[in-house]
Order: structure tokens, then sequence, then C-alpha cells
């Protein structure tokens, strides 16, 4: 039974959930306790590493992109207390994401001749441009529009700035108990990502893909590093407990944070 949901996103950055709502959503799925791991940002009502909220757990995470040199993976931050190098860190990945959704936005009305409402803010990314997409009177499905305008490659698709792994890893071990990898098997080369467990904590091995990963591969990693486990659902909408932690694996990890 999964009683702790450590990957979900909230408004603070491109989730639905606020910390209001969290408790409500977490106690429909028989979660206990919830890791906010929003993408590239603190979340601001988080001081503590963890802290009770309307009787549900709630871990202060988050979920940093970084760049290998051949590929980019997300690692997943849990227990922060900001030091100076993470918050230096994600102030700058907030500039540089405003910009980036400017720049894309300009391309897609340029492309599609629509007026897109989005609201360049802290936390604003892809899936806020995706659904201001939908709402206007562009040809696109959030889908769609994704798959055909903002997707690495296609036409109104911005990269971004982002660190690389090494400077990454360490800001976040410096201000996180537990640093993992996030979702190994949505990367073109799972086990080339695999290999960086080495140098981290923990790997995501719970995770809702929607098609068969190789279990074996990843038992072997944990094994091999003698690595933590982490799951979770990778929440942007109101559904938790989709994938995460029982109560065995989750005081292994806690011991931790």
């Amino acid at each position: 039974m999964t009683v702790a949901d450590l990957h979900v996103h909230t408004t603070n950055s491109d989730g639905t959930l606020t910390l209001a709502t969290l408790p409500g959503a977490a106690r429909r799925a028989g979660v206990e306790t919830v890791a906010v791991t929003d993408h590239d940002r603190l979340h601001p009502a988080l001081d503590q590493p963890v802290t009770m909220h309307d009787g549900i757990e709630v871990i202060h995470g988050i979920e940093l992109r970084v760049d290998t040199g051949e590929f980019r993976v997300d690692l997943l931050g849990y227990g922060v207390e900001q030091t100076e190098e993470i918050r230096t860190l994600v102030n700058h990945l907030q500039t540089d994401r405003i910009e980036r959704a400017r720049e894309i936005v300009d391309r897609v009305e340029a492309e599609t001749g629509v007026t897109l409402d989005v609201t360049f803010e802290e936390g604003v990314g892809r899936p806020h441009i995706a659904r201001a997409i939908e709402d206007s009177n562009a040809p696109y499905d959030y889908k769609s529009a994704f798959e055909q305008l903002i997707a690495d490659g296609r036409p109104c698709y911005v990269p971004r700035d982002i660190p690389d792994f090494e400077r990454g890893r360490d800001i976040l071990k410096d201000a996180c108990g537990i640093v993992g990898l996030a979702h190994p098997f949505r990367y073109s080369d799972p086990p080339a990502a695999l290999e960086l467990v080495e140098t981290l904590d923990a790997v995501e091995r719970y995770y809702p893909y929607g098609h068969e990963v190789d279990e074996s591969l990843l038992g072997e990693t944990v094994s091999r590093y003698d690595a933590l486990v982490t799951g979770g659902s990778d929440a942007h909408e109101k559904e938790l407990g989709l994938a995460g932690l029982d109560d065995e694996e989750f005081d292994r990890l806690s011991a931790h944070i």
C-alpha cells in the first residue's frame, strides 16, 4: 500500500494542487506523506525540510533538471535546507524560465496567429503555454500543442539554461538530505542514466510510466550502488498515490531526510 507519494507538483510550478488542497488529495488517495517537488523552484511557504499540513506530512523537495553532456536528466532533492547556493541557482533558473516562456509565446503567436493568455511569473513553463494554446482559437489541444509546437525540435521550442550534472548534484547535496534520480526510464538511454546513481543517494523506483520497464535493471542498480529507493506519481493534476513507497520503504528513506 502506498503511504508516501514523493513526486508532486503544485501551482508553485506547473501543478494544479496548492498547499491548501494537497492534504485533501492525499487523504483521498490514502497517502500519509507527500513530497512537494516543484520544477527548479523552492516552495516559498515551506520553511522547514518537513512540516505537517492538516494532518499530512509534507517534505520540502525540488525537481532539478541537469545536463550530463550526453543528455538531460531530472534530480529529486528531499528535505531542503535553503542554502545560499540553492537560492541563487533557483532564482537564476526562474528568471531564465520567464524569458524562455516569453520567447516561446512569441513564436507560437507568430506560428498560429492567435494571442495567448500566459502570466509570465516564477514557475511558468511549457505546460502553462500548452494550456493557453488549448484555451485559444488555435486548432490544438494540450497534447498536440506539445507534440506539434513546443516540444524539443518543433518550430516553437526554445531551450532553457540548466546546470551541468555535477554542479546541480553538488548544490542539491549541500541543501538536501537525499538526492535521487527521477524516472530513469523516461530518458533516451536508461542504462546510462542509471549509472549516475553511483554518485547519488537514491533512484525513483516506482513511477507511473504507463508501460513496462526493466525492473531487473532497476534492481541491479539499487543493489550495485546500495541506493535508497523513492517513488511518486509525478502529479501535476489532483490525483495522488499512483505510485510511491509503502511503510517499510518510506521508514528506510525517512531516516535520511
